[in-house]
């Protein structure tokens, strides 16, 4: 295995519209800049490259909605892309077409994580989002039938409106489906947002019934025969998302684009999200405007515990040495929270339920604080 990085994150920030919820960097419409940006992209990866493994694990387009550019563009900019072992597309239902999903396998993107968010047509529209049901089974099956056989799903619960029971037929809707992995998300409205204001006191009921959802939703998965891998996502055997593990397991990443995020040898930088003054750094040959960030050991084993502890499988206590407290360890795990197995340390089925609540009480103190 060459030395490098070996995950490669593209940011494509391109919507048709900008849901209420939303604070990901996204631009609505602007297709006419969508030639240029493909070509700033392919310009900040030749700057860069240098980082890059000669063997690429993963690569993922994220968003924005990557399957809203320009078809041509997302083409070419997929076929200058470094081959990976898992290459993967987010997509909005409502964008996909069987040429698309023809076009993105021959390309060589191997894995499809598709926005459904809901089947439910009321809190579809609460969302704010374009596609109906059928328009989100119509996508899953263009796909399908494009060769992919590894597809997965989005969902979010806590909508504003949203019933227990809607939750239930939403989950049987997408196991009706077959996906080989499902990502179920409380819903997060940050505060000032149109959301919030036009949301604002269902979002408050709703806060009262996220734990009761989110035990339906593992529940459900589980029973239906999917691993509970990481807190919010869930798979079939061997379909983990390899490209977040790679996050989640504290590896070094590149991230190109607007807002896009890179850590690389103990360095963290975050593009800015102008994109005027992404095009015009990399017309002129130079790096985009960025923020860095010098990641000091302590910081790094405190983040490695902080994302370790969301999988089902045990982070290294070597690796997170001295991000423990001893005291609090041991606490966690007489209250049966916490185990300690074959040299890591792992949250029980009790203690993965009450998250990070259990994670941040195990964390030694320390006066080193991450950023991001």
């Amino acid at each position: 295995m060459s030395p490098g990085v070996r995950h490669l994150y593209v940011h494509l920030p391109f919507c048709a519209h900008r849901c209420g919820y939303c604070d990901f960097v996204t631009l609505v419409g602007r297709t006419g800049s969508h030639r240029s940006y493909v070509d700033a992209l392919l310009a900040e990866l030749e700057l860069e490259r240098q980082a890059l493994a000669a063997d690429v694990e993963t690569v993922f387009l994220g968003g924005g909605t990557p399957t809203f550019t320009e078809p041509a563009e997302l083409a070419r900019l997929l076929a200058a892309l470094p081959a990976a072992d898992e290459v993967t597309v987010e997509a909005n239902p409502e964008t996909v077409t069987p040429a698309l999903a023809s076009m993105m396998r021959a390309a060589g993107v191997r894995r499809v994580s598709l926005g459904a968010q809901s089947f439910n047509p009321r809190l579809l529209a609460v969302l704010e989002r374009r596609a109906d049901p059928d328009v989100v089974r119509s996508a899953f099956y263009d796909v399908r039938d494009a060769g992919f056989d590894n597809i997965s799903l989005d969902l979010i619960y806590g909508i504003p409106g949203q019933s227990a029971a809607d939750l239930a037929s939403d989950l049987a809707e997408a196991i009706a489906l077959a996906p080989e992995h499902l990502s179920c998300y409380e819903l997060e409205a940050k505060p000032g947002t149109r959301f919030t204001f036009a949301h604002g006191d269902e979002l408050e009921a709703q806060a009262e019934a996220m734990e009761r959802y989110f035990e339906l939703v593992v529940e459900t998965l589980v029973d239906a025969g999917y691993r509970w891998y990481e807190t919010a996502n869930f798979c079939r055997p061997g379909r983990q998302a390899r490209h977040n593990l790679g996050y989640w397991q504290g590896r070094d990443y590149l991230g190109i684009g607007i807002g896009a995020v890179s850590t690389v040898k103990g360095l963290r930088w975050r593009n800015r999200p102008s994109l005027g003054g992404y095009l015009a750094a990399l017309a002129a040959g130079r790096r985009p405007p960025r923020e860095e960030e010098a990641l000091e050991p302590a910081v790094q084993r405190r983040e490695r515990l902080l994302l370790g502890l969301r999988l089902d499988e045990p982070v290294s206590l070597a690796g997170v040495a001295g991000a423990v407290d001893p005291s609090a360890l041991a606490r966690m795990e007489r209250l049966g929270l916490a185990e300690r197995r074959h040299g890591g340390l792992a949250l029980t089925r009790r203690g993965r339920f009450l998250g990070s609540g259990v994670t941040v009480a195990l964390m030694a103190e320390s006066p080193a604080k991450s950023t991001i």
